[in-house]
Order: structure tokens, then sequence, then C-alpha cells
């Protein structure tokens, strides 16, 4: 009963997430959206890499496995926005 209690407030927080991703997508947040459509989408990745991946009840070397690839994705994140912001074509 406890895991199909997890997976429902899960499956709930993820509906409330996508509500959130529509609601942001209509709000003229303007040069900030992206970024918090980064964030949204960061929330839900975790909650599906804890809860239905159950990375909750891996050991450390899977944990480390999945830490090793978001720092990665973070790096490459970084370079890509460091590369778009100082190229000479974005009109400024």
């Amino acid at each position: 009963m406890k895991a199909a209690r997890i997976i429902l407030v899960a499956w709930v927080a993820l509906l409330a997430l996508l509500a959130l991703t529509i609601a942001a997508s209509f709000a003229p947040l303007g040069h900030v959206l992206p970024y918090v459509s980064y964030a949204i989408a960061i929330a839900k990745t975790a909650i599906v890499v804890w809860v239905f991946m159950e990375l909750r009840k891996r050991d450390g070397l899977q944990r480390l496995a999945l830490a090793a690839g978001f720092v990665w994705l973070t790096i490459l994140f970084v370079l890509l926005f460091a590369d778009i912001l100082t190229r000479g074509w974005l009109g400024r």
C-alpha cells in the first residue's frame, strides 16, 4: 500500500508540474522563460528518476553514475550557453 501511495503522490506532482509548464508557457516571462522551463524539467526528471526508476533503493555506485551523468550534462549546458552568449550573431 505504501508503494502505491508513493506512486500516486509522484503522479500528482508530475501533473502539477505539467500544469506549471503550461502556465509558464502563457506567462509573459520574456528571457526568463527558458530557465523556468529548464527548472521545471529538472524537477520532473528528478521525480521520475527517484520514484519510477527506484533510485531511492539503489546503492552508492548507481547513484554515483547518475550524479556523474548530471555533472557532465551541466558542463555541456554551461559550454553551450557560453558559446551562445559570446557569438556576434545575436544582433547586439
